[in-house]
């Protein structure tokens, strides 16, 4: 009997200790952190700021690998699939909650993932012409309310963060005003500069310089506080109680992961946060660091997807009509 014991239990405690082991070594290989984006945009230079110095501390290559396509959700994919080991991670942003909205996805955003950290948030910023007779959000909702569909907004595109954030608007406020997709949020900058639309809600750092410069009129920003650069526009919130729509980076595991290896990875996004160089770099883009445990990054996404289901299912949004 304690022959069979041993043949049959050592392996599975070998197995074990082994597992033990390499988790108090890890990392002993380069980690893969995907992107699911082009290179070069927001989400991907906030990623490449954080894996030069988790490079730094790990001391094994942090890896940014850009898998774009299908508005995050392929990169999204190949993460939450990979084996749960500590060598694979995803970086994600707002859209990584709404695509639960807006795509049958295959996978479950919620159930398939392990939290790691939030890094940060980027308000959007309600803009208008600086010709338009609206210098107030409470201005706005009285004329939106008084013509409805008269109002044209700007987005860019169905299904894009600054479009759900003014569905979110009309559905809290009753108003309704006519969406106008382009195909990128520069496009509907143009228009709106020239007359064309009235409305954007759209990424608070590709309007700072055009607010800044006189040829846009900000009229509140969607963070839950002012913005600390544009401190004299009020929030949307200070209007319209509760509204909240804004843009985020955070970093996701796939579920299974070892709870040794979120806390490492937790703590050390925590503490790369709080660098001098770290925090110059990326708040100078507009970035509100944000970091805490793998538990708020869980109950926003929860929060967030269930929003924008509401808001998608209210508004009859779907892709390509």
């Amino acid at each position: 009997m304690r022959t069979y014991w041993l043949m049959t239990a050592l392996p599975a405690l070998l197995l074990a200790a082994g597992g033990a082991h390499a988790q108090q070594n890890y990392p002993t290989k380069p980690i893969r952190l995907i992107v699911p984006f082009p290179a070069g945009g927001q989400t991907d230079i906030v990623v490449r700021t954080l894996a030069h110095k988790l490079t730094e501390t790990f001391k094994q290559q942090v890896v940014v690998d850009n898998r774009a396509g299908g508005g995050g959700t392929i990169g999204a994919e190949i993460a939450v699939k990979t084996t749960p080991d500590g060598y694979s991670f995803v970086a994600v942003s707002t859209s990584y909650a709404s695509n639960a909205a807006l795509y049958k996805l295959p996978y479950d955003p919620l159930k398939d993932i392990e939290p790691i950290a939030m890094i940060g948030e980027i308000a959007n910023l309600m803009t208008v012409n600086p010709s338009s007779s609206f210098a107030s959000v409470k201005e706005l909702i009285v004329y939106a309310k008084a013509n409805p569909g008269k109002l044209n907004y700007g987005s860019g595109g169905i299904g894009s963060g600054n479009h759900l954030a003014t569905e979110l608007f009309n559905q809290m406020t009753g108003t309704q005003m006519t969406h106008v997709p382009y195909k990128g949020a520069t496009s509907a900058a143009s228009d709106l500069m020239s007359g064309e639309i009235q409305l954007i809600v759209g990424g608070l750092p590709g309007l700072i310089p055009h607010v800044k410069s006189k040829r846009l009129r900000g009229i509140g920003v969607t963070s839950d506080k002012r913005s600390s650069a544009l401190p004299e526009i009020p929030t949307v919130a200070e209007t319209v109680p509760g509204y909240v729509a804004v843009s985020w980076a955070a970093i996701l595991g796939p579920k299974g992961l070892p709870k040794s290896i979120v806390a490492r990875w937790n703590s050390e996004i925590n503490r790369i946060l709080q660098l001098p160089d770290v925090r110059a770099r990326l708040t100078a883009d507009g970035l509100e660091l944000i970091g805490g445990p793998p538990e708020h990054l869980r109950d926003r996404l929860h929060h967030d997807v269930a929003m924008w289901q509401k808001v998608v299912r209210t508004a009859n949004i779907k892709l390509g009509g």
